[in-house]
């Protein structure tokens, strides 16, 4: 038996039929500043979800620093890495994170075998070519 998901004492159900200001309050305050300052720009990208849900189009954006409020939780949405769209499911325990903080930005190095100058070896051979 799972148990069921609460921020701060309240259901899903209830977080969702709050305000975005609402929700606000009941968060800390780094977090409570950045919706206070984004709630026009949340709520037109909560409407433009419910839209793009309504005609089963893909939800893509590049506003990585957006606040996650209890409206956008079971939507996928596709967050811009700086080079492709990462497809992301907004769950619960998402909340009050940003978009950014689910698709990283930077891959892990792979380093391929030493070029022409590297190594003392290779200055060498390239000396012997010319």
């Amino acid at each position: 038996m799972a148990k069921e998901f609460t921020y701060r004492g309240k259901t899903i159900e209830q977080l969702k039929e709050l305000d975005t200001r609402e929700f606000a309050k009941l968060t800390k305050s780094r977090t409570r500043r950045a919706i206070l300052r984004q709630t026009a720009e949340i709520d037109s990208f909560v409407a433009k979800c419910q839209k793009n849900k309504q005609k089963n189009k893909a939800i893509r954006t590049h506003i990585r620093e957006l606040v996650i409020v209890p409206k956008m939780v079971d939507y996928n949405i596709q967050i811009y890495s700086g080079k492709t769209f990462t497809p992301v499911q907004i769950i619960p325990e998402m909340l009050g994170h940003r978009f950014g903080e689910f698709v990283v930005t930077r891959q892990k190095v792979k380093h391929g075998a030493a070029g022409i100058g590297a190594t003392k070896s290779s200055l060498a051979k390239a000396s012997k070519k010319t």
